[in-house]
């Protein structure tokens, strides 16, 4: 599964950006998917998560109340609405999926969990 990740952007601070993430002639129902993020220097970290009805999501501590990620099956997408950016949201964005199932919350949370990867797209916030 080729996932591709888009919509990012310079942004001032306080602002807002919604990415999304597609699978060219591959549905995406099936999919737990996930947002992550890499900043320079540091380790890819978790974002957010969502199951494959949409029904619950999952959110780091940093982004919770800003950031909400959604899926719209009939249009196999995955968004992630980031509103109330900070300087220190700037990274590379990925969307991740595992097929077929993620068996719990935490699994959700973890790189190891995710079978395949988006090339990324740059969110920079700017002070």
């Amino acid at each position: 599964v080729q996932l591709q990740a888009s919509g990012g952007g310079l942004v001032q601070v306080g602002g807002s950006l919604r990415l999304s993430c597609a699978a060219p002639g591959r549905t995406l129902n099936s999919f737990p998917m996930g947002w992550f993020r890499q900043a320079p220097g540091q380790e890819r970290e978790f974002v957010a998560a969502i199951t494959r009805s949409g029904v619950n999501t999952f959110y780091a501590d940093y982004v919770k109340g800003r950031f909400t990620i959604s899926r719209d099956n009939a249009k196999n997408t995955v968004y992630l609405q980031m509103n109330s950016l900070k300087p220190e949201d700037t990274a590379v964005y990925y969307c991740a999926a595992r097929y077929p199932a993620i068996a719990s919350g935490l699994g959700y949370r973890r790189n190891q969990t995710y079978d395949y990867w988006g090339q990324g797209t740059l969110v920079t916030v700017s002070s």
